[in-house]
């Protein structure tokens, strides 16, 4: 008799999401009834096709509530991310040439900017408080004459922190310089409205939003150009070239229409779930902590520190069973601890015992239950093999071994 599989607990929401079948079933018919080019324009299937562009666009405007024509499709906010910080440079470079950024943001901010670097660009890359939070003042005084963009991302991919998106709004108007945000985490989850804090370009991506993966948005505020990074058509207003993801683009407006509905109700049962996670393992394993600041980030993310182990240990010992991260995605196959701790202030130890768990709208509570009873015997585990533990529990200052 075969056995059957076990079925794995998925808890890395933050990484991607499933698509909602609700958004499979609105994409279905453009990828064989439905066939058509939106840039064909001689035809009815192409005007078809340009039509459901249109239209999704809208729903995503309005779920931002931005102008339709403010929102650029892209193939996810990698992309996004690079079109506005080199299209910025390359479009106002002659009124000034730095960048400030945080050293927290994720790689597909801080190497577009590393390019940049090549190019002529002076970045600033300020470290934030050991909650994660930029410092408003050194911001401010960061700020010179030759400073043209903060790039400064929402929510954190690895610790769920909300920054202060307001106070940085009016920094950068007071100072009439541009104000970039990769908000791909926050979109989706929670009220990101651009224009009301005044930010001038925002990346996203729908696969973060239970939409599918190859498809994402940058806002561009109408009062402002970007050079435009793919050649070759002129599709997307000048903005972007490239045939769009007619598919995608479908279902990535019918995620933003979902999330309009349910985000609210969401955001209330997953905080209710993250803390039962997050209080029970505080409570059942000694030596642990939550990284980042305690109130002031996403309601569905958890990141914490189990002294004393490893973090990839960790996961090692239950990872056909559970699906959490060590840090983000994009950065998986490093062996390095996560910049974004180390930015913190977090020692090079407790930064690679750290587990981050995103929670999503298809989580349950009796998965819950189960990843508390497998995090707490795989702490468990490796502490009972581990000398340096033994030491602690002796007595001895273990700190000179970590």
């Amino acid at each position: 008799m075969i056995e059957q599989e076990q079925k794995s607990i998925y808890l890395d929401y933050n990484a991607t999401t499933p698509c909602d079948p609700r958004v499979v079933e609105a994409m279905l018919p453009w990828f064989y009834e439905n066939p058509g080019n939106a840039a064909s324009r001689t035809h009815a299937i192409g005007w078809k096709a340009e039509e459901a562009v249109k239209n999704a666009r809208k729903q995503i405007a309005n779920f931002i509530e931005v102008e339709s024509n403010e929102i650029v499709f892209t193939s996810g906010a990698t992309e996004s991310n690079n079109l506005a910080i080199k299209g910025i440079y390359e479009q106002y470079q002659t009124k000034g040439n730095h960048i400030i950024t945080l050293t927290t943001e994720h790689k597909a901010v801080l190497d577009p900017l590393k390019k940049l670097e090549t190019m002529g660009a002076e970045v600033t890359y300020l470290d934030v408080k050991p909650d994660g939070l930029v410092d408003l003042k050194k911001l401010e005084n960061t700020i010179t004459k030759k400073t043209i963009m903060v790039a400064i991302m929402w929510a954190n991919n690895e610790t769920g922190v909300l920054q202060n998106m307001k106070s940085i709004g009016e920094i950068c108007t007071k100072k009439n310089i541009f104000f970039f945000s990769d908000a791909t985490q926050a979109v989706g989850k929670i009220k990101t409205h651009p224009k009301e804090l005044g930010i001038d370009l925002m990346s996203f991506s729908a696969h973060k939003m239970y939409g599918p993966k190859g498809v994402g948005a940058l806002y561009i505020s109408n009062k402002i150009k970007v050079a435009e990074q793919m050649n070759g058509g002129g599709h997307e207003r000048g903005f972007r070239s490239g045939t769009l993801n007619v598919p995608g683009i479908v279902g990535f407006g019918k995620a933003a229409e979902i999330a309009i509905e349910e985000m609210e109700k969401n955001a209330t049962e997953l905080k209710t779930l993250r803390d039962q996670l997050e209080n029970t393992l505080l409570e059942k394993i000694e030596l642990s902590s939550v990284n980042g600041h305690q109130t002031q980030r996403l309601f569905h993310v958890c990141n914490m520190a189990f002294k004393f182990i490893d973090g990839e240990d960790l996961m090692s010992t239950f990872n056909q069973r559970l699906a959490v991260s060590s840090g983000s995605a994009c950065t998986s196959a490093s062996i390095e601890p996560s910049h974004v701790l180390i930015g913190m202030g977090l020692s090079n130890h407790l930064a690679q015992a750290s587990i981050r768990f995103s929670l999503g709208k298809f989580t349950t509570r009796e998965e819950i239950e189960e990843v508390v009873k497998t995090i707490t015997a795989g702490v468990k585990h490796l502490r009972e093999r581990s000398p340096v533990w033994e030491m602690y529990q002796n007595g001895v200052d273990v700190d000179g071994f970590l």
